[in-house]
């Protein structure tokens, strides 16, 4: 399976699991970007990534640690 920036809540729960220390509330878009643009299963041009689709990530991930 391969992940797309419209994955929101499937690229949450990816890097969830990858940084469960992390509080996702205190990431930095530049480094969300990067770590998802790094997971394995994502696939998809770097140039769609906007900050909506990056606030979407981190929603979804603020959901998973509740």
């Amino acid at each position: 399976m391969s992940l797309k920036w419209i994955d929101s809540r499937e690229i949450a729960i990816e890097l969830s699991e990858l940084y469960p220390d992390t509080d996702p509330k205190l990431i930095l878009f530049t480094d969300l970007r990067q770590w998802i643009l790094d997971l394995e299963e994502f696939d998809d041009d770097p140039k769609h990534c906007s900050e909506r689709v990056l606030e979407a990530v981190q929603m979804c991930w603020m959901e998973e640690e509740d």
